[in-house]
């Protein structure tokens, strides 16, 4: 299912450009704000324990670097072939469709797990000022390797599916998650970052006070694989159906 030669050009593609370290630039931004958190005595008066959950990994990790992460590099593993006329040549090519999807999703995956963890780990061990955290960094680095998962997989099929991918995930991570889904409760079934969240206070060993999410851990486990295989499966079908004609 996966094609190394794939996986290689896939990382060089992506790894290569300018992205790479707009996205390592961007995942400073949680660690900043916590080094500020603490340098300004913040930690004193707030809990380092709910600030850290709710805050710098809840909000700022959770959601904001990792589904803006996981959409450029989702969006770019397949996406930046479409735009520039190259994915003729690796259609032509004698290669199981699902192989071309598993590989490109590996990268992207990989690449997002990467950024979102330097900002996870640094901003939670900082936000805690070296308090007991009940497990709270480790939660959310497990948390947000899921998440990467379940993001990156929407997202590339989104890529296949319509040449307006970014703007469609900008929606809906800025629009649907952010807006939407804090408006009403019931949508959280449709959340990647409420299957993260819900991922984190399972695993975390922390009261409901500090971090209590929307979503039960085997419910938002059950929904996150849900989603995911749902996604990879409308990817392989969407790139079965890509006919050659409309990638040149």
């Amino acid at each position: 299912m996966i094609d190394a030669t794939i996986v290689r050009l896939t990382m060089r593609q992506l790894l290569g450009q300018k992205r790479t370290l707009l996205m390592l630039g961007f995942a400073m931004i949680p660690v900043l704000i916590a080094l500020l958190y603490r340098l300004n005595g913040d930690h004193r008066a707030n809990d380092p324990q709910e600030w850290t959950a709710q805050v710098a990994l809840g909000r700022l990790v959770v959601g904001l670097t990792l589904p803006f992460t996981a959409l450029v590099f989702g969006t770019a593993a397949l996406g930046t072939e479409f735009e520039d006329g190259t994915a003729v040549y690796l259609l032509s090519k004698p290669i199981p469709r699902s192989t071309i999807v598993m590989s490109k999703l590996l990268v992207a995956w990989a690449a997002t797990c990467v950024v979102t963890l330097i900002a996870a780990i640094p901003s939670g061990y900082i936000g805690l000022s070296g308090e007991s955290g009940g497990g709270l960094v480790a939660a959310f680095a497990v948390a947000v390797i899921a998440g990467s998962l379940i993001y990156c997989a929407a997202f590339l099929w989104l890529s296949i599916a319509t040449s307006r991918a970014l703007i469609a995930g900008l929606l809906y991570v800025f629009i649907w998650e952010g807006v939407v889904v804090n408006l009403f409760r019931g949508v959280r079934i449709l959340s990647v970052r409420q299957y993260t969240l819900g991922i984190a206070g399972q695993l975390a060993n922390v009261s409901e006070r500090i971090f209590n999410p929307r979503l039960e851990g085997p419910q938002a486990l059950l929904l996150g694989a849900i989603v995911t295989a749902v996604a990879i499966f409308l990817a392989f079908r969407a790139l079965k159906r890509w006919e050659i004609g409309e990638a040149s």
